[in-house]
């Protein structure tokens, strides 16, 4: 099985007060939304899991998943580690997974599905940025266990194999009210 990751279970603490970003607005849609929206969109990933933490309930009512299946973090505050080895237990037995984040609005379908045939360790570059999607296989999966903090697989990838796309689409994530307008901004110039 190949499997669709989606970690969305963060505060957010760099946005505005007292608002998620991940039900910030992008286009008539919550930011997460989107991020949703490619991964469910890759026939090839025959699950999808998005992992939640902070807000799970608001983000629960607000955002249509689509076929992604929600799984609700507890351990959400202690980092990105522990949202990643809950999401990694709720697809067990994966041959490989595909990580995205619940942050990236402008991530497309065919930079996903670019990612299903590549082997475990490889990531995407942006401009040359290490970023998501990432490829994670069992050594990876299992070498999680001894991870902590809001590291993720960071330390695993650090020598991966890369492949460049930021010629496909923005691999820029929303962490500040900035970030969000200038994906805006990125859209105008667009169209």
């Amino acid at each position: 099985m190949i499997a669709g990751l989606v970690l969305a279970a963060g505060a957010g603490t760099r946005f505005a007060d007292g608002e998620s970003k991940l039900l910030a607005e992008l286009d008539g849609r919550p930011v997460l939304a989107w991020s949703l929206a490619a991964p469910c969109s890759v026939a090839a990933l025959e699950r999808v899991v998005v992992v939640l933490g902070a807000r799970a309930d608001e983000i629960l009512a607000r955002v249509p998943l689509g076929r992604a299946e929600p799984v609700v973090c507890a351990e959400w505050a202690d980092g990105q580690s522990a949202s990643l080895r809950c999401g990694l237990a709720a697809v067990e037995g994966a041959s490989r997974v595909i990580v995205t984040l619940g942050d990236q609005p402008r991530l497309t379908a065919a930079v996903v599905e670019r990612f299903v045939a590549e082997p475990p360790g490889t990531r995407a570059l942006f401009d040359g940025r290490p970023g998501h999607p990432v490829v994670l296989g069992p050594d990876e999966i299992q070498a999680m266990g001894s991870v902590g903090g809001d590291e993720g697989a960071r330390g695993l990838l650090s020598r991966a194999r890369t492949i460049e796309v930021g010629h496909l689409c923005s691999g820029r994530d929303v962490d500040t009210p900035e970030d969000l307008e200038a994906l805006r901004y990125e859209a105008r110039t667009v169209i």
